[in-house]
């Protein structure tokens, strides 16, 4: 889905490049979580993919089309964009109509629309809030709305920065359940910049940006087992890998390898019930 070669980008108010020599490929159908520190180049490379800023010509593929002037139209029928800030993209009058605006857009009948706006709404359990004006909202919720406005326009691609930020913790593992659904459907590929580290687990793959380079890109399990590199990106360590050193420090046996919440409850569970 998305193809990255020798891309080099430096913004005209910088000496330094931002992105140096950077190369990347996303398979269609997967889900790639980008991590690293303020500063790094993740909201760069996202804006870049999307033609957001003027890309480079020959550095970067999007479902096999160049990301240049002539594709961009095409390019942005493919593409759901989330900023982190839900503010600025939110330009309805209602919850629905900012769905609506899309797929307006997209010219979407009349008929078909409300459908549309009530399933993606769904995803994100807003229906209930369908007919309530933006400054009734709060900002998670603000958010929720805006990653139903892109679903809606049912993307190939779904581009996620820093987009899950202000939901509180049920309402991100609701979001990200429904997105990693969507993926293992094979309807979705997905990017996420995030310092979520339960985001970060849900991804078919890591990469680790700094200075503008990926310095590693490899499974969740392999990155957030790599403690040295979590504290290294400002990566906040996950629930499991703290619980698993509290359990280390007491003299207690442990894995050594990346255990999810799940697997560590689950491997708790069994050590309880041989001792039983």
């Amino acid at each position: 889905m998305i193809k990255i070669e020798n891309l080099n980008y430096k913004y005209a108010h910088q000496n330094k490049l931002t992105l140096n020599d950077l190369t990347l490929q996303v398979p269609a159908g997967q889900w790639l979580a980008i991590v690293g520190k303020n500063g790094s180049g993740k909201s760069t490379l996202a804006r870049l993919i999307d033609g957001l800023l003027e890309t480079p010509s020959k550095t970067i593929w999007v479902d096999g089309l160049e990301v240049n002037t002539e594709n961009i139209a095409t390019i942005h029928q493919k593409i759901g964009f989330v900023f982190q800030n839900p503010d600025n993209q939110f330009v309805g009058a209602t919850v629905a109509a900012d769905v609506a605006f899309g797929l307006e857009n997209r010219q979407v009948s009349s008929s078909e629309m409300p459908k549309v706006i009530e399933q993606a709404l769904t995803l994100v359990k807003m229906q209930a809030f369908r007919d309530r004006a933006p400054e009734q909202l709060s900002g998670g919720q603000k958010q929720r709305v805006a990653i139903a406005g892109a679903l809606a326009l049912k993307p190939q691609l779904l581009i996620l920065d820093e987009a899950t930020s202000m939901l509180d913790p049920e309402g991100r593992k609701d979001v990200l359940t429904q997105l990693a659904k969507l993926r293992d459907q094979g309807e979705l590929t997905i990017i996420s910049i995030t310092h979520d580290p339960d985001e970060v687990a849900l991804a078919d793959q890591v990469a680790v940006l700094d200075q503008g380079k990926i310095v590693k890109q490899a499974s969740p399990a392999v990155v957030l087992n790599d403690q040295s590199l979590i504290q290294r990106i400002g990566l906040v360590q996950p629930f499991s890998l703290m619980l698993r050193d509290q359990l280390k420090a007491r003299g207690i046996k442990v894995p050594t390898n990346y255990l999810g919440k799940g697997a560590l409850y689950e491997w708790i569970n069994q050590q309880l019930a041989t001792k039983a």
